[in-house]
Protein backbone atom coordinates (compact mmCIF):
# COMPACT_ATOMS: atom_id res chain seq x y z
CA UNK A 1 0.00 0.00 0.00
CA UNK A 2 1.32 3.44 -0.94
CA UNK A 3 2.20 5.74 1.94
CA UNK A 4 2.70 9.44 1.13
CA UNK A 5 4.34 9.91 4.53
CA UNK A 6 6.97 7.19 3.92
CA UNK A 7 7.56 8.58 0.44
CA UNK A 8 8.16 12.00 1.98
CA UNK A 9 10.56 10.46 4.51
CA UNK A 10 12.54 8.87 1.65
CA UNK A 11 12.57 12.18 -0.23
CA UNK A 12 13.91 13.89 2.89
CA UNK A 13 16.60 11.23 3.29
CA UNK A 14 17.78 11.87 -0.27
CA UNK A 15 18.50 15.48 0.69
CA UNK A 16 21.27 14.10 2.88
CA UNK A 17 22.88 12.10 0.07
CA UNK A 18 26.64 12.69 0.08
CA UNK A 19 26.42 14.65 3.34
CA UNK A 20 26.16 11.84 5.88
CA UNK A 21 29.12 9.43 5.47
CA UNK A 22 30.15 7.45 7.44
CA UNK A 23 26.53 7.51 8.67
CA UNK A 24 23.50 6.56 6.55
CA UNK A 25 21.10 9.03 4.96
CA UNK A 26 17.87 9.00 7.00
CA UNK A 27 14.55 10.80 6.70
CA UNK A 28 11.85 11.18 9.38
CA UNK A 29 8.26 12.39 9.31
CA UNK A 30 6.00 12.86 12.37
CA UNK A 31 2.26 12.63 11.65
CA UNK A 32 -0.49 13.59 14.12
CA UNK A 33 -4.14 13.02 13.14
CA UNK A 34 -3.17 12.84 9.46
CA UNK A 35 -1.16 16.08 9.56
CA UNK A 36 2.62 16.27 9.21
CA UNK A 37 3.87 18.07 12.33
CA UNK A 38 7.61 17.34 12.09
CA UNK A 39 10.20 16.62 9.40
CA UNK A 40 13.91 15.91 9.53
CA UNK A 41 16.89 14.46 7.69
CA UNK A 42 20.43 13.81 8.83
CA UNK A 43 23.66 15.47 7.70
CA UNK A 44 27.07 14.87 9.27
CA UNK A 45 27.72 18.58 9.75
CA UNK A 46 24.30 19.05 11.36
CA UNK A 47 25.16 16.31 13.87
CA UNK A 48 21.56 15.68 14.96
CA UNK A 49 19.86 12.64 13.50
CA UNK A 50 16.67 12.82 11.45
CA UNK A 51 14.46 11.56 14.30
CA UNK A 52 15.71 14.17 16.76
CA UNK A 53 15.14 17.02 14.28
CA UNK A 54 11.62 15.86 13.39
CA UNK A 55 10.62 15.28 17.01
CA UNK A 56 11.95 18.67 18.12
CA UNK A 57 9.95 20.31 15.35
CA UNK A 58 6.81 18.44 16.40
CA UNK A 59 7.23 19.24 20.09
CA UNK A 60 4.25 18.15 22.21
CA UNK A 61 2.37 17.16 19.07
CA UNK A 62 4.68 14.14 18.82
CA UNK A 63 2.87 12.50 21.77
CA UNK A 64 0.68 9.74 20.39
CA UNK A 65 1.76 10.53 16.82
CA UNK A 66 3.05 8.22 14.09
CA UNK A 67 6.73 8.39 13.22
CA UNK A 68 7.78 7.38 9.69
CA UNK A 69 11.47 6.47 9.41
CA UNK A 70 13.53 5.25 6.47
CA UNK A 71 15.83 3.28 8.82
CA UNK A 72 15.55 1.76 12.29
CA UNK A 73 16.48 4.29 15.01
CA UNK A 74 19.93 3.86 16.53
CA UNK A 75 20.12 2.33 20.01
CA UNK A 76 23.77 3.04 20.82
CA UNK A 77 25.72 6.09 21.97
CA UNK A 78 27.66 7.74 19.16
CA UNK A 79 28.19 11.43 18.50
CA UNK A 80 24.61 11.81 19.75
CA UNK A 81 22.48 10.01 22.32
CA UNK A 82 20.52 6.95 21.09
CA UNK A 83 17.63 8.09 18.88
CA UNK A 84 15.40 5.36 20.27
CA UNK A 85 15.56 7.14 23.66
CA UNK A 86 14.32 10.36 22.06
CA UNK A 87 11.46 8.51 20.37
CA UNK A 88 10.38 6.89 23.64
CA UNK A 89 10.70 10.16 25.59
CA UNK A 90 8.56 11.97 23.02
CA UNK A 91 5.72 9.54 23.65
CA UNK A 92 5.31 8.55 19.99
CA UNK A 93 2.34 6.23 19.51
CA UNK A 94 3.58 4.13 16.59
CA UNK A 95 6.73 3.80 14.46
CA UNK A 96 6.71 2.75 10.81
CA UNK A 97 10.11 1.77 9.34
CA UNK A 98 11.18 1.22 5.77
CA UNK A 99 13.81 -1.27 7.01
CA UNK A 100 15.82 -2.41 10.02
CA UNK A 101 19.47 -1.42 10.43
CA UNK A 102 22.11 -4.14 9.79
CA UNK A 103 24.66 -2.15 11.83
CA UNK A 104 25.83 -4.69 14.46
CA UNK A 105 25.41 -1.96 17.09
CA UNK A 106 21.71 -1.68 16.20
CA UNK A 107 20.47 -4.70 14.21
CA UNK A 108 16.97 -4.95 15.65
CA UNK A 109 17.85 -3.54 19.07
CA UNK A 110 16.04 -0.29 18.28
CA UNK A 111 12.83 -2.16 17.43
CA UNK A 112 13.09 -4.28 20.57
CA UNK A 113 13.58 -1.18 22.73
CA UNK A 114 10.53 0.50 21.21
CA UNK A 115 8.31 -2.52 21.67
CA UNK A 116 9.53 -3.01 25.24
CA UNK A 117 8.42 0.59 25.89
CA UNK A 118 4.96 -0.23 24.54
CA UNK A 119 5.45 1.48 21.15
CA UNK A 120 4.30 -0.78 18.30
CA UNK A 121 6.52 -0.89 15.23
CA UNK A 122 5.78 -1.88 11.66
CA UNK A 123 8.06 -2.57 8.69
CA UNK A 124 6.72 -1.06 5.46
CA UNK A 125 8.24 -3.82 3.31
CA UNK A 126 6.98 -2.26 0.07
CA UNK A 127 9.56 0.51 0.66
CA UNK A 128 12.43 -1.68 1.88
CA UNK A 129 14.08 -2.06 -1.55
CA UNK A 130 14.03 1.71 -2.12
CA UNK A 131 15.47 2.32 1.34
CA UNK A 132 18.19 -0.27 0.66
CA UNK A 133 19.16 1.43 -2.60
CA UNK A 134 19.33 4.81 -0.86
CA UNK A 135 22.03 3.57 1.55
CA UNK A 136 23.55 0.83 -0.59
CA UNK A 137 27.18 1.49 0.39
CA UNK A 138 26.49 2.00 4.12
CA UNK A 139 24.41 -1.18 4.34
CA UNK A 140 27.04 -3.18 2.42
CA UNK A 141 29.76 -1.93 4.77
CA UNK A 142 27.70 -2.86 7.84
CA UNK A 143 27.11 -6.37 6.53
CA UNK A 144 30.60 -7.04 5.19
CA UNK A 145 32.93 -4.95 7.35
CA UNK A 146 34.49 -3.15 4.38
CA UNK A 147 33.58 -0.52 1.78
CA UNK A 148 31.53 -1.27 -1.32
CA UNK A 149 33.92 -1.28 -4.29
CA UNK A 150 32.62 -0.33 -7.73
CA UNK A 151 34.66 -0.63 -10.92
CA UNK A 152 33.61 2.20 -13.27
CA UNK A 153 34.64 2.69 -16.88
CA UNK A 154 33.59 4.35 -20.14
CA UNK A 155 33.80 1.90 -23.03
CA UNK A 156 33.03 1.50 -26.71
CA UNK A 157 30.48 -1.07 -27.82
CA UNK A 158 33.34 -3.53 -28.36
CA UNK A 159 34.61 -2.99 -24.82
CA UNK A 160 37.62 -0.78 -25.55
CA UNK A 161 38.81 2.13 -23.40
CA UNK A 162 41.77 3.48 -25.41
CA UNK A 163 43.13 3.54 -28.94
CA UNK A 164 46.71 2.38 -29.62
CA UNK A 165 47.91 5.83 -30.70
CA UNK A 166 45.93 9.08 -30.45
CA UNK A 167 43.68 9.23 -27.37
CA UNK A 168 42.59 12.85 -27.48
CA UNK A 169 38.88 13.47 -26.97
CA UNK A 170 36.34 11.49 -24.98
CA UNK A 171 34.69 8.12 -25.41
CA UNK A 172 31.34 9.23 -23.99
CA UNK A 173 29.23 12.38 -24.27
CA UNK A 174 29.10 15.46 -22.07
CA UNK A 175 25.88 14.19 -20.48
CA UNK A 176 27.45 10.83 -19.67
CA UNK A 177 30.47 12.52 -18.10
CA UNK A 178 28.17 14.70 -16.00
CA UNK A 179 26.42 11.54 -14.84
CA UNK A 180 29.80 10.12 -13.83
CA UNK A 181 30.34 13.14 -11.59
CA UNK A 182 27.01 12.49 -9.88
CA UNK A 183 28.05 8.88 -9.26
CA UNK A 184 31.49 10.00 -8.08
CA UNK A 185 29.82 12.37 -5.60
CA UNK A 186 28.17 9.37 -3.92
CA UNK A 187 31.54 7.75 -3.16
CA UNK A 188 33.93 8.30 -0.27
CA UNK A 189 37.08 7.38 -2.18
CA UNK A 190 38.30 6.97 -5.75
CA UNK A 191 41.27 4.92 -7.00
CA UNK A 192 43.37 4.90 -10.14
CA UNK A 193 46.69 3.43 -11.25
CA UNK A 194 50.00 5.13 -11.89
CA UNK A 195 49.67 4.37 -15.62
CA UNK A 196 46.49 6.42 -15.87
CA UNK A 197 48.04 9.21 -13.81
CA UNK A 198 51.16 9.41 -15.99
CA UNK A 199 49.07 9.31 -19.16
CA UNK A 200 46.24 11.70 -18.25
CA UNK A 201 47.46 13.66 -15.19
CA UNK A 202 43.93 13.63 -13.69
CA UNK A 203 42.85 15.37 -10.49
CA UNK A 204 40.04 12.88 -9.73
CA UNK A 205 38.05 15.48 -7.81
CA UNK A 206 34.31 15.70 -7.18
CA UNK A 207 33.29 18.42 -9.63
CA UNK A 208 29.57 18.50 -8.83
CA UNK A 209 30.02 21.44 -6.46
CA UNK A 210 27.65 19.67 -4.05
CA UNK A 211 28.24 19.58 -0.30
CA UNK A 212 30.08 16.54 1.08
CA UNK A 213 30.45 15.23 4.62
CA UNK A 214 34.13 14.43 3.98
CA UNK A 215 36.60 15.17 1.18
CA UNK A 216 36.76 12.62 -1.63
CA UNK A 217 39.86 10.53 -0.87
CA UNK A 218 41.95 10.20 -4.05
CA UNK A 219 44.11 7.06 -4.23
CA UNK A 220 46.89 6.15 -6.65
CA UNK A 221 48.26 2.61 -6.88
CA UNK A 222 51.99 3.08 -7.53
CA UNK A 223 54.28 0.21 -6.49
CA UNK A 224 57.56 2.12 -7.09
CA UNK A 225 56.39 5.72 -6.48
CA UNK A 226 56.75 7.06 -9.99
CA UNK A 227 54.12 9.71 -9.30
CA UNK A 228 55.54 13.11 -10.29
CA UNK A 229 55.74 15.69 -7.53
CA UNK A 230 54.40 18.25 -9.98
CA UNK A 231 51.38 16.16 -11.00
CA UNK A 232 48.03 17.84 -10.56
CA UNK A 233 47.03 15.35 -7.89
CA UNK A 234 50.09 16.03 -5.74
CA UNK A 235 49.92 19.80 -6.27
CA UNK A 236 46.26 19.86 -5.20
CA UNK A 237 46.71 17.49 -2.23
CA UNK A 238 45.20 18.68 1.03
CA UNK A 239 45.37 15.51 3.11
CA UNK A 240 42.95 13.95 0.61
CA UNK A 241 45.45 12.01 -1.52
CA UNK A 242 46.81 8.56 -0.68
CA UNK A 243 49.48 6.70 -2.65
CA UNK A 244 49.46 2.92 -2.16
CA UNK A 245 52.93 1.51 -2.77
CA UNK A 246 55.30 -1.30 -1.79
CA UNK A 247 58.39 -1.58 0.39
CA UNK A 248 60.46 -1.53 -2.82
CA UNK A 249 59.71 2.18 -3.21
CA UNK A 250 62.17 4.86 -2.15
CA UNK A 251 61.94 5.92 1.49
CA UNK A 252 63.10 9.41 0.51
CA UNK A 253 60.37 9.63 -2.10
CA UNK A 254 57.81 8.69 0.55
CA UNK A 255 59.07 11.54 2.75
CA UNK A 256 58.83 13.99 -0.14
CA UNK A 257 55.22 13.03 -0.81
CA UNK A 258 54.25 13.15 2.86
CA UNK A 259 55.82 16.60 3.08
CA UNK A 260 53.37 17.70 0.39
CA UNK A 261 50.30 16.45 2.26
CA UNK A 262 50.12 13.10 0.47
CA UNK A 263 49.55 9.98 2.57
CA UNK A 264 51.62 6.89 1.76
CA UNK A 265 50.44 3.33 2.43
CA UNK A 266 52.93 0.46 2.07
CA UNK A 267 50.91 -2.58 1.04
CA UNK A 268 53.11 -5.40 -0.26
CA UNK A 269 51.33 -7.93 -2.44
CA UNK A 270 52.36 -10.94 -4.52
CA UNK A 271 54.78 -10.40 -7.39
CA UNK A 272 56.05 -7.12 -6.00
CA UNK A 273 52.72 -5.41 -6.69
CA UNK A 274 50.59 -3.30 -4.39
CA UNK A 275 48.02 -5.40 -2.53
CA UNK A 276 44.61 -3.92 -3.27
CA UNK A 277 43.04 -5.95 -0.49
CA UNK A 278 45.20 -4.12 2.04
CA UNK A 279 44.08 -0.81 0.51
CA UNK A 280 40.44 -1.78 1.03
CA UNK A 281 41.18 -2.93 4.59
CA UNK A 282 42.81 0.44 5.31
CA UNK A 283 39.69 2.23 4.06
CA UNK A 284 37.49 0.01 6.22
CA UNK A 285 39.45 0.96 9.35
CA UNK A 286 38.91 4.65 8.55
CA UNK A 287 35.16 4.07 8.01
CA UNK A 288 35.14 4.82 4.31
CA UNK A 289 31.92 3.23 3.05
CA UNK A 290 32.51 3.24 -0.71
CA UNK A 291 35.35 3.15 -3.23
CA UNK A 292 35.12 3.74 -6.97
CA UNK A 293 37.89 2.45 -9.23
CA UNK A 294 38.55 4.59 -12.32
CA UNK A 295 41.65 3.06 -13.83
CA UNK A 296 43.18 1.32 -16.83
CA UNK A 297 43.11 -2.26 -18.05
CA UNK A 298 45.84 -3.58 -15.75
CA UNK A 299 44.44 -2.18 -12.50
CA UNK A 300 40.91 -3.19 -13.51
CA UNK A 301 42.03 -6.78 -13.95
CA UNK A 302 44.13 -6.74 -10.76
CA UNK A 303 41.11 -5.53 -8.78
CA UNK A 304 38.78 -8.17 -10.25
CA UNK A 305 41.34 -10.94 -9.83
CA UNK A 306 42.02 -9.90 -6.22
CA UNK A 307 38.31 -10.22 -5.49
CA UNK A 308 37.91 -6.68 -4.17
CA UNK A 309 35.38 -5.55 -6.80
CA UNK A 310 31.73 -5.88 -5.79
CA UNK A 311 30.03 -4.05 -8.66
CA UNK A 312 30.77 -2.73 -12.13
CA UNK A 313 29.30 0.43 -13.67
CA UNK A 314 30.15 0.67 -17.36
CA UNK A 315 29.09 3.53 -19.66
CA UNK A 316 28.71 2.44 -23.28
CA UNK A 317 29.22 4.85 -26.18
CA UNK A 318 27.90 4.14 -29.72
CA UNK A 319 31.40 3.59 -31.10
CA UNK A 320 33.69 0.72 -32.11
CA UNK A 321 37.48 0.95 -32.12
CA UNK A 322 38.26 -2.63 -33.14
CA UNK A 323 41.77 -3.93 -33.74
CA UNK A 324 44.00 -6.08 -31.60
CA UNK A 325 45.92 -3.19 -30.06
CA UNK A 326 43.12 -1.02 -28.66
CA UNK A 327 43.00 -1.47 -24.90
CA UNK A 328 40.11 -3.53 -23.50
CA UNK A 329 38.35 -2.40 -20.32
CA UNK A 330 39.95 -5.36 -18.52
CA UNK A 331 43.41 -6.58 -19.49
CA UNK A 332 45.91 -8.66 -17.57
CA UNK A 333 46.25 -12.40 -17.92
CA UNK A 334 42.51 -12.96 -18.02
CA UNK A 335 40.82 -16.33 -17.69
CA UNK A 336 41.92 -19.13 -20.00
CA UNK A 337 38.58 -20.95 -20.22
CA UNK A 338 35.05 -19.67 -20.75
CA UNK A 339 33.85 -21.76 -17.83
CA UNK A 340 36.13 -19.71 -15.55
CA UNK A 341 34.69 -16.33 -16.58
CA UNK A 342 33.86 -13.88 -13.80
CA UNK A 343 30.08 -13.90 -13.45
CA UNK A 344 27.63 -11.10 -12.66
CA UNK A 345 24.09 -10.88 -11.31
CA UNK A 346 21.30 -8.32 -10.92
CA UNK A 347 22.25 -6.55 -14.15
CA UNK A 348 20.54 -3.18 -14.60
CA UNK A 349 20.45 -0.87 -17.62
CA UNK A 350 20.42 2.93 -17.37
CA UNK A 351 19.55 5.10 -20.35
CA UNK A 352 21.98 8.04 -20.33
CA UNK A 353 21.21 9.66 -23.68
CA UNK A 354 19.21 8.49 -26.70
CA UNK A 355 22.24 6.56 -27.93
CA UNK A 356 24.21 5.92 -24.73
CA UNK A 357 23.49 3.58 -21.86
CA UNK A 358 25.16 2.31 -18.71
CA UNK A 359 25.21 -1.15 -17.14
CA UNK A 360 25.64 -1.87 -13.48
CA UNK A 361 25.87 -5.37 -12.06
CA UNK A 362 27.07 -7.22 -8.96
CA UNK A 363 30.00 -9.61 -9.10
CA UNK A 364 29.06 -13.18 -8.23
CA UNK A 365 31.36 -14.02 -5.33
Amino acid sequence: MKSPHMEEALALARQGTGKTSPNPAVGAVVVRDGEVVGRGFHTWAGVKHAEAIALEQAGERARGAELYLTLEPCSHQGRTAPCVDAVIAAGVGRVILAMTDPNPQVSGAGVRRLEAAGIPTEIAEEYSAEAEQLNEAFLFAMRNGRPLVTLKSAVTLDGKIAAPEDNTGWITSTLARAHVQQVRHLHDAILTGIGTLLSDDPQLTDRTGLERSRPLLRIVVDSTLRIPLDSRMVLSAANDVLVATTSASSVERRRQLEGRGVGVLVADGPGGRTDLRQVVECLAKEQYRSLMIEAGSKVNWAALEAGVVDKVFFYYAPKILGGMHSLPVVGGAGRKHRRDAILFRDVRLHQITKDEFAVDAWVVK
